[in-house]
């Protein structure tokens, strides 16, 4: 098993532990078991909101959530008022047939970098209870999303993990192989071409956070890119981010929403480390303003080639990165 890599950022921007949100995907366990299975694990007391909605108590850091991700079903199951046979009947009917398609999933508070080990031996321990991942059916659009929490809410820090991300972006995919059912369903749509090459200039370092948002907001107005940095920009400015978008599933908080990495939980040598460290490449060049702005340098350099250079073009920049921006990191 991989071990999991440590952030060049150790603090957030209180100065206290940084943490991480993780949301993880599954199916291949009864909704009930699964419950059981993660409160077990965690030693935390479960306490049952509907027959699709659970949550964990008793942990330090908050409350844990396992949920069917199904928008209906959770409506149904806690509209009490207009509870009938007949709509008991209907919400079972639903709850089988997207069984096999829906996930199941698990949403933990936000960790301490210290305690991100305890998930991954969750992981395993729900392993060995049958759990599925993205590549255990072709209809799962399953996925294992993280939630890391800002290390400093200046500009120039906020903007650098955005370019850094946009530049391990093509490697990110590959290494992630994000499958068709996933892209079928536009969770983690590509950023702009147009916007692309206005961030990633080198001398693109706006001075305040107004205004590289305003940049961001108006080319990515959706939750959906790989990298979701809505919550975030609403934390930071709310008012901003209304002028254009009213998605009432923006929930607004100090870290940024990765949403790339699929969920392998049944294969054996996965863990949360894979996609942990594979972010972490992200972390160690934006830490890294020189190395950050020469990345700019040639990504702006390889993407200008004349047309007839660029067939296999993507593929081409993830091994430029897979040779040439990649760093070793360092393990805790």
């Amino acid at each position: 098993m991989t071990q999991l890599g440590a952030s060049p950022w150790q603090t957030n921007h209180d100065g206290d532990e940084r943490r991480v949100g993780i949301e993880i995907e599954l199916n291949g366990i009864a909704f009930p078991h699964l419950v059981d299975t993660v409160a077990k694990h965690l030693k935390l007391e479960r306490v049952d909101e509907s027959r699709y909605r659970s949550k964990l108590n008793g942990a330090e850091e908050g409350d844990w959530v396992i949920e069917l991700d199904f928008d209906l079903l959770q409506k149904m199951a806690s509209d009490k008022r207009n509870k009938s046979a007949l709509s008991d009947n209907i919400e079972q009917l639903l709850g089988h047939i997207s069984a096999p398609l829906v996930p199941l999933e698990i949403v933990s508070p936000p960790l301490p970098l210290s305690k991100l080990q305890d998930v991954e031996n969750l992981i395993q321990t729900l392993r060995e209870e049958g759990a599925q991942g993205t590549s255990g059916s072709m209809w799962y659009a399953f996925g294992l999303q993280l939630n890391p929490e800002i290390h400093s809410q200046e500009p120039e820090h906020l903007l650098a993990q955005l370019k850094a991300f946009l530049l391990l972006y093509d490697w990110l995919a590959e290494e992630s192989a994000v499958n068709l059912t996933r892209k079928l369903t536009f969770f983690v749509d590509p950023f702009p071409e147009r916007y692309l090459k206005q961030v990633l200039r080198s001398n693109y370092w706006p001075t305040s956070n107004r205004s590289w948002a305003e940049d961001y907001l108006q080319d990515n107005p959706t939750r959906n890119r790989a990298l979701d940095l809505l919550p975030l920009l609403a934390w930071l400015d709310e008012e901003q981010v209304a002028q254009h978008t009213q998605d009432p599933l923006i929930k607004k908080r100090p870290a940024l929403h990765y949403r790339l990495p699929n969920c392998e939980i049944h294969i054996p040598d996965w863990g949360l480390a894979n996609p942990w460290n594979r972010w972490l490449q992200v972390e160690y060049l934006a830490a890294d303003r020189q190395r950050l702005d020469a990345c700019c340098d040639a990504w702006q350099e390889f993407h200008n080639r004349p047309f007839w250079s660029h067939w296999g073009l993507r593929k081409s920049w993830a091994d430029r990165v897979r040779r040439q921006w990649l760093v070793p990191i360092k393990k805790d």
